[in-house]
């Protein structure tokens, strides 16, 4: 199987010289977790993630996509084979990779993400998915709790490259909060700017979560997880024990690296 079979041939791009604003909107507009950017021919040039718009002040509105963007860590051609490239992709710690015609033109052609990959390989080889959640789950995972400043969580996630991070009381999972969340709510862009800008005080994470959360049991098998990641698009599935205990995360990453086993 080619990366040509499986990629979404029909994902935003976004030129180099446009502004950063238009960046922000169609990231947060259409559910993106990377904007490939290319020049005036279609060359694929770099990216921009959730973590790099997220970076930039609010109140800059001058600043052009060139000057945030940053190199994606891997690229795909599509004529790649699929398990390869997923391989390259897991190596990197990629989830998404821009795809190019050639490695000598790049003209850019889509984007290849783990879900690609996923939801095909359930229906054609769901023998792969029949684990148990606890046997590829992270258990040592990283928490926040609700009274967590936001600026706090996201500069610790910008640090640890994490995308989403499980929120804890009393030893309970309570919510979950994500890149896209802290993007859609807006309330850590004005603490992003100079001590002038400052106007409030920091939100805490409390208001920006998500508590409709969607968890798993240890003994859920992996399949069923995968559906649940593939039709409600999200990244990372918490694992909690009969009473509600956190005892582990599964992401789109983990069943990928079973998947290519």
């Amino acid at each position: 199987m080619r990366v040509k079979e499986i990629m979404d041939s029909k994902h935003q791009s976004i030129h180099k010289h446009e502004l950063a604003t238009k960046a922000r909107a169609l990231i947060r507009d259409f559910d993106l977790r990377i904007l490939p950017v290319t020049d005036e021919n279609g060359k694929l040039l770099g990216k921009i993630s959730r973590r790099d718009i997220m970076a930039i002040s609010s109140s800059i509105s001058a600043i052009r996509v060139e000057g945030i963007m940053t190199p994606a860590r891997h690229i795909a051609t599509v004529d790649d084979e699929v398990y390869s490239a997923i391989k390259q992709m897991l190596q990197v710690d990629a989830w998404y990779a821009p795809v190019v015609s050639n490695n000598n033109e790049k003209i850019y052609c889509g984007v290849l993400g783990l879900e690609s990959f996923i939801e095909p390989l359930m229906k054609t080889n769901p023998e792969k998915f029949l684990k148990d959640t606890s046997e590829i789950m992270t258990k040592n995972v990283l928490t926040c709790s609700p009274e967590d400043e936001v600026d706090n969580i996201w500069r610790l996630m910008r640090e640890k490259r994490l995308a989403g991070l499980p929120v804890i009381k009393n030893g309970k999972l309570v919510g979950i909060v994500t890149q896209k969340d802290l993007l859609e709510s807006g309330a850590i862009l004005p603490a992003f700017e100079s001590s002038k800008g400052r106007f409030r005080d920091s939100t805490k994470i409390l208001s920006v979560m998500e508590t409709n959360i969607v968890a798993a049991k240890p003994s859920v098998k992996i399949i069923k997880v995968a559906r649940l990641m593939v039709s409600k698009n999200i990244g990372r599935v918490p694992v909690i024990d009969e009473g509600g205990k956190l005892i582990g995360i599964v992401d789109r990453e983990d069943i990928a690296r079973l998947l290519i086993k």
